[in-house]
């Protein structure tokens, strides 16, 4: 979508304990919000942010990828979902439903939109939060990866699950706990095949989530 003039700061969609957490990275967020300004962009506006109105002590495994989907009216604001009247799918999520399938033994149920894990305390976190449409990693150098390593070190400190897909994602290995913490190459066509299918990150997640206490998360 084009956009003149930002309704509400992004800092205002933050929720309260990631407004407080990320004290010291709302000016970085009001200069991306201005270089945002006037151009096109994915997810839209109000979407952006979406991860981030999950309230902090409530995330249990957070999923990190690289941007979003490029492609209009796939982009929702959760890293690798979309709206159930997406069809078809992405080849990026259509590979993660199908390492689903073979981790866990039943087909997903929701399409392709995953806010059912973010319901859950799943906080599904792109590397870079804005795209322009058509082209990934396009938004590469807006300030994006300061503020995520930023995510990934307060989310670091806690005791959850950290899945990490792809070369962006694994740029954030170090804010984890081995114990914590499951790898792969990303789940897009060009990696999958190296290591990704077969990873078993949702049994795997659910594992640790029972070592440490945790209801483990109904994939």
């Amino acid at each position: 979508m084009a956009v003149d003039s930002l309704p509400a700061p992004f800092s205002q969609e933050l929720e309260p304990q990631w407004r407080s957490a990320l004290a010291s990275k709302l000016e970085l967020l009001g200069e991306i919000e201005n270089r945002l300004k006037g151009s096109e962009f994915l997810p839209p506006m109000e979407a952006v942010l979406r991860v981030f109105k999950q309230p902090l002590d409530q995330i249990k495994v957070v999923i990190f990828g690289q941007d979003p989907y490029p492609t209009i009216g796939h982009a929702n604001g959760l890293a690798f979902s979309v709206e159930t009247d997406i069809n078809p799918l992405p080849k990026t999520l259509q590979n993660i439903l199908k390492e689903y399938e073979s981790d866990l033994g039943k087909t997903f149920a929701g399409g392709g939109d995953l806010s059912g894990w973010s319901e859950q305390g799943v906080a599904l976190i792109n590397r870079t939060l804005t795209v322009a449409p058509g082209r990934s990693n396009s938004h590469l150098k807006f300030g994006w990866r300061e503020f995520t390593d930023e995510v990934a070190n307060i989310l670091g400190q806690r005791d959850l699950v950290a899945i990490l897909w792809g070369n962006n994602a694994s740029e954030l290995s170090g804010y984890f706990r081995d114990e914590f913490k499951i790898q792969s190459p990303h789940p897009s066509p060009l990696s999958a095949y190296r290591g990704f299918f077969g990873s078993k990150p949702f049994t795997r997640a659910n594992v640790i989530l029972s070592e440490l206490g945790k209801e483990p998360i109904n994939w």
